[in-house]
């Protein structure tokens, strides 16, 4: 699936890339044992680690902090997915397991401390831009809410947008019928391109070892 960065973004955003993985012919269930445990271990080790630190001090964090508010969203209300979930485990609110890619997505995000998207390729239609929200952009948020996207940091298809580094839309959220899969990855901009490589041929290799089918990897700059 073609996607692409609007220039407006690039240009307030020097280095600003965002990782892409298409997924082809995917199973996707409830997480295998292996991944729950793994989940819940870290996410009590990421609670004691805590314990004395701030979570907005996290290098990756406090980097995606500052591109939200050099794009005009202010991260204190609207805060980047990966922050809003350290503080959840922050507060013991743990992740209770939903299904297998989603809690990979999860995984993935807390391991990285970076936003990560993941969207049901089949309920896309046309390419994808990463876009700053027009005044008319809104959609119903996964968690049940309906957002209003101006200003803020977007993906969209031909139909608007659908997602965020801080959070997705129903429309495209993936689903145990889901067989093609979009994962957005909204790497940092001080990472260089080859290290984000190795990045993504790592996730892709840990989401098709659990889901099967086949996965293909860029970085979009």
């Amino acid at each position: 699936m073609e996607t692409s960065i609007s220039p407006e973004i690039t240009r307030e955003i020097p280095g600003f890339k965002i990782g892409v993985i298409s997924y082809k012919n995917i199973e996707v269930s409830e997480s295998p044992q292996m991944l729950k445990g793994r989940m819940r271990l870290f996410q009590e080790s990421i609670f004691f680690e805590m314990e004395d630190k701030k979570v907005q001090d996290l290098e990756p964090i406090k980097e995606w902090r500052a591109i939200f508010k050099k794009l005009g969203t202010d991260p204190g209300r609207y805060r980047p997915s990966s922050e809003a979930l350290y503080r959840r485990i922050q507060k013991q609110q743990y992740l209770e397991p939903f299904h297998s890619a989603v809690d990979l997505n999860n995984f993935f995000s807390l391991q990285h401390q970076i936003p990560f998207g993941i969207y049901d390729a089949d309920e896309l239609s046309g390419p994808v831009e990463i876009r700053v929200g027009a005044a008319d952009d809104s959609y119903l948020a996964i968690n049940g809410r309906e957002v209003n996207m101006a200003g803020k940091l977007v993906s969209a298809d031909e139909n608007g947008p659908f997602g965020s580094p801080f959070v997705d839309s129903r429309r495209t959220a993936v689903t145990e019928n889901t067989h093609n899969a979009l994962h957005l990855i909204y790497l940092r901009p001080g990472m260089d391109a080859e290290q984000a490589l190795e990045m993504l041929s790592s996730l892709t290799k840990m989401f098709t070892q659990i889901h099967g089918g086949t996965g293909e990897y860029k970085v979009i700059s």
